[in-house]
């Protein structure tokens, strides 16, 4: 595979994201009962915003560096930014956390958190980074694979973990990708029924991932809820317009939480004719 993340980290996809992702595991956090985190494709971690890759694309301009310098932003907004500011020094953007790391900074000292990465040179500086966090386990190996390998997560007293399973591939293929997709989701819901599933999607056209939707909502979990933002209208299969989570299993009142900062995410980072959405999906086509 030759997707980097460093070429994207900090754009408009990884702030929605990681604010979901953040609102995911405060709902976790609300019962004292650990829970377990199965991040699938984890990457390095960590990513610097004035690297090679991140300053041939700019992208991070037009996402947390846009974010970061506002005042008056909704709660949860102001989570994420805080938890990107841990990682820095005061008043400055120097590395962007990714998914793991950002798990890792929320969780609590009973929590656990499995890290998948199959590039070698990615899962190297993964394990680099939590080489001192006995909480993470790096796994450099196939996410999907993991999924049956490693669900359901037992405890102590040998029971079911809470917990959730963060899917973000590379998409190369994206048709293959999201047969994969499928294959884990129902291999992963089979497995451990209560836990939450994240999947992190692509938006360019959206019309062409109406096929996902309609098998994703035959899935068997209780219900599902996306989440979408768009930047730019949906209408060049060459660029990512937007991107979206498909949450399955979704904590009480996430749909709440999220429903008031979508519009502010899209007004503050379009580029040209923003948009969000955020619904329940039907066993129609959404």
């Amino acid at each position: 595979m030759n997707y980097r993340h460093a070429f994207h980290a900090g754009n408009h996809a990884d702030v929605l994201k990681h604010i979901v992702l953040l609102a995911l595991l405060e709902s976790l956090k609300r019962k004292d009962t650990p829970f377990f985190v199965l991040d699938t494709h984890a990457g390095r971690g960590q990513y610097l915003l004035q690297g090679e890759e991140a300053g041939k694309t700019g992208e991070a301009m037009a996402g947390i560096f846009r974010l970061y310098v506002l005042h008056g932003l909704p709660a949860l907004v102001q989570r994420y930014l805080k938890r990107v500011q841990a990682d820095n020094p005061v008043g400055a953007l120097v590395t962007y956390p990714g998914s793991p790391l950002i798990a890792a900074q929320a969780m609590r000292e009973q929590d656990r958190l499995a890290a998948c990465e199959l590039q070698p040179d990615e899962a190297r500086a993964l394990a680099a980074l939590f080489k001192d966090d006995e909480r993470v386990a790096v796994h450099p190996r196939d996410g999907y694979g993991a999924i049956k390998a490693l669900l359901p997560p037992k405890g102590a007293n040998g029971r079911n973990l809470r917990g959730l399973v963060l899917i973000d591939p590379p998409y190369e293929a994206q048709e293959a990708e999201f047969d994969a997709i499928l294959a884990a989701l129902k291999e992963g819901l089979a497995r451990w029924p209560t836990g939450i599933f994240a999947l992190w999607y692509p938006i360019k056209q959206r019309r062409t991932l109406n096929p996902f939707f309609r098998k994703a909502a035959q899935l068997p979990c209780k219900s599902s809820l996306f989440v979408e933002l768009l930047v730019r209208p949906d209408d060049s299969p060459l660029r990512l317009n937007g991107s979206g989570m498909l949450i399955l299993n979704p904590p009480w009142q996430l749909d709440t939480e999220l429903a008031p900062v979508l519009p502010v995410l899209a007004r503050l980072l379009a580029e040209d004719h923003g948009s969000a959405r955020l619904e329940w999906l039907k066993k129609e086509t959404p």
